[in-house]
Order: C-alpha cells, then sequence, then structure tokens
C-alpha cells in the first residue's frame, strides 16, 4: 500500500500541473509576452527592493519554525546559523520539487543526524514545523474571512453561491479560529494528545505554542508581501485581500502536489484577483517564483553539494583511520 501511495501523489501532481497549465494557458492565450515584460518593467525599484526584503523575512520566520521544534524537543547545542541554513536549504527546495516527491525529512536528517539527533527527533521535528505552517495558515485564514467575509465573493462563478457569501466566509472564519484556540486551551492545560486515524497531535509546552503562533503568521505575511509591492501601486488591492488569495493559492498548490505548485498557484491568484490586469497580476507572480522559489532554490542546490562534499569528506578520512593523517615515511618533522 505504501508503495503504491508513492505512485499515485507524483500521478495526482503531474495531472494538476496539466490540468491548471491548460486552464492557464486558456485564461492568458490574449496576452503576450511583450505586455508582461512592460509590466515588470514598469515596477520602481524600490519596490523591486521591498519584495526582496519581503523574501528575507520570510525565509527568517521559516528557519524560526526549525527553532521552535528543537525547543520543543530540548534541543539547544545547534547554533541559529547551522539551523537556519538547514532550514532555508529544505523549504528552498521542497518548495520547488514538491513535498510529494522530495518532503524536507531527508534534508533535515541528513543534517541533524550530523549534530546528534536520533532519527526518531528528526521525525518530529519534520512533523511539528509542518504542523506550524499549518496552523499559521488556519489563524490567517480565519482572520482574514472573519474581518473581511467578502473576499470569498472573488471567487463568484468559479464556485456555487453558497460558497462564496459573506455569511458562509464568516462561519469558515469562526471555525478556523475556534480550531486555533482549542489548540491553544490544549497547551495550557496540558491535555492528552488527540490521534486521528494515523496522526497524533502532542500539544506543546505553552512557550512553544506561543511561538508557533507568532512565527507561522511572520513567514505567510513576508511571502505575501513578495506579491503585493509586485503589484501596481495605483491598483493593487488591500493587503489583506493579497493575503487571502496568496493564502488560498498556496494551499491549493501544496494539496495539489504539483511540483512548485506551478500553474495551480497561477490560475488560482489570478482568478482571484479580476479588479488587476492580468498582466500585472502575472508579473507579480513571475517576480514572486523568481525570489521566493527559484533564487533560493538554486542556492539551495550548492548548498547541499558542499555539504555532501563535507561529509563525504569526513567520512574518507575517518574510514581511512590515522593512517591517512601521518606523513610519509622521510618526511621531516615540525620544527621544535
Amino acid at each position: 500500500m505504501k508503495n503504491v501511495r508513492e505512485f499515485v501523489w507524483p500521478v495526482i501532481g503531474l495531472l494538476a500541473v496539466v490540468v491548471s497549465g491548460w486552464l492557464l494557458y486558456r485564461e492568458l492565450r490574449d496576452i503576450s509576452l511583450v505586455t508582461v515584460g512592460e509590466s515588470l518593467a514598469a515596477i520602481p525599484l524600490h519596490r523591486y527592493l521591498l519584495a526582496a526584503l519581503s523574501t528575507l523575512f520570510a525565509y527568517a520566520a521559516l528557519a524560526w519554525y526549525d527553532r521552535i521544534a528543537l525547543l520543543h524537543l530540548g534541543v539547544r547545542h545547534i547554533s541559529w546559523f547551522f539551523v537556519s541554513v538547514c532550514s532555508f536549504t529544505t523549504y528552498a527546495l521542497s518548495h520547488n520539487i514538491g513535498a510529494s516527491v522530495f518532503s524536507g525529512a531527508l534534508v533535515r536528517y541528513r543534517a541533524y543526524t550530523s549534530k546528534g539527533l536520533s532519527a526518531p527527533q528528526v521525525a518530529v521535528l519534520v512533523a511539528l514545523c509542518s504542523f506550524t505552517f499549518g496552523l499559521g495558515t488556519i489563524l490567517l485564514g480565519g482572520l482574514v474571512l472573519t474581518i473581511n467575509p467578502n473576499l470569498l465573493s472573488r471567487l463568484e462563478g468559479v464556485l456555487h453561491y453558497s460558497l462564496t457569501s459573506p455569511t458562509t466566509a464568516r462561519i469558515i472564519g469562526f471555525a478556523l479560529l475556534a480550531f486555533v484556540v482549542l489548540y491553544v486551551i490544549g497547551s495550557l492545560l496540558h491535555l492528552k494528545p488527540i490521534t486521528i486515524l494515523k496522526f497524533r497531535l502532542d500539544y506543546p509546552r505553552p512557550q512553544v505554542m506561543t511561538r508557533q503562533l507568532v512565527a507561522a503568521p511572520l513567514e505567510l505575511i513576508g511571502a505575501a508581501g513578495i506579491i503585493y509591492f509586485a503589484l501596481p501601486a495605483h491598483l493593487e488591492p488591500s493587503f489583506l485581500t493579497v493575503l487571502a488569495v496568496f493564502l488560498a493559492s498556496f494551499s491549493a498548490a501544496l494539496a495539489s502536489h504539483a511540483p512548485g505548485g506551478l500553474g495551480v498557484f497561477e490560475i488560482i491568484f489570478i482568478t482571484a484577483m479580476p479588479d488587476v490586469p492580468k498582466p500585472d497580476v502575472l508579473a507579480a507572480l513571475l517576480i514572486f517564483r523568481l525570489f521566493y522559489l527559484l533564487i533560493p532554490f538554486a542556492i539551495a542546490i550548492v548548498v547541499v553539494l558542499l555539504f555532501e562534499r563535507a561529509r563525504l569528506a569526513h567520512a574518507w578520512r575517518d574510514r581511512m583511520g590515522p593512517e591517512a593523517a601521518a606523513p610519509p615515511p622521510g618526511t621531516p618533522g615540525p620544527p621544535v
């Protein structure tokens, strides 16, 4: 059964890319590359810089995910620098290749076992990081739908009216916030773990829980900020609207198991932004993919190669033993 699941998810991801790609082509077939290039050129330099800062902010918050998980495990001997590099590499790879094909577990396992963590500890770390992201999405999603219940109306014509009405938005928003409240109560009262099928939720200590509630929203706000600053200043909707559309698009892209959410992310975002010209939205999404996905991906590949090279060299020295470090016969010793 496990082998079947490993085969099915990549197929689902491929189908998601094909279907969303076709829908995206239908949506953008009248737009020329020249028009998109003009939209990119029209973005002021300072807004490019703000988008770049938003990227750094998002990845810094992602590094905090790992730090929070290590705090939950009681591990304190690993430096912030190592944690930041490991987190950056993990997310840069998994965001592009897709969690169904290349999850963060392998990168984290290779990195953190070199620092003395066991396989079960790494498994808990990976699970807690994933849950932290989900918790942030639920919290922000609940807040934006409660504050502005008209946001779902952007999907009118795509979804049934009963699913896009303000009443539905409020119900969903309150339900999401209720989940967060229950999680907070469970942590504060040290309740027993909840088991749903094979998923087990262990309530962390309050100091871990409060950090989760801060770190995850900050990362998502930073990622959404990349697109917000890339949209035209005179046409852009409110940041709350961009954040809501980003949460829906990014969550759907992850759920689709499409590599990098390719096509899925774009078609949902463009559909939910009818008040902004499509070339401008597409230009903003290209900047998001460049800053948040492609540039970090290229850096992450270099980091992995350097890390594995260092590990290989270390393993080779251990295999050769003390003789490898000993000077050949006849070599003069160090001066006394």
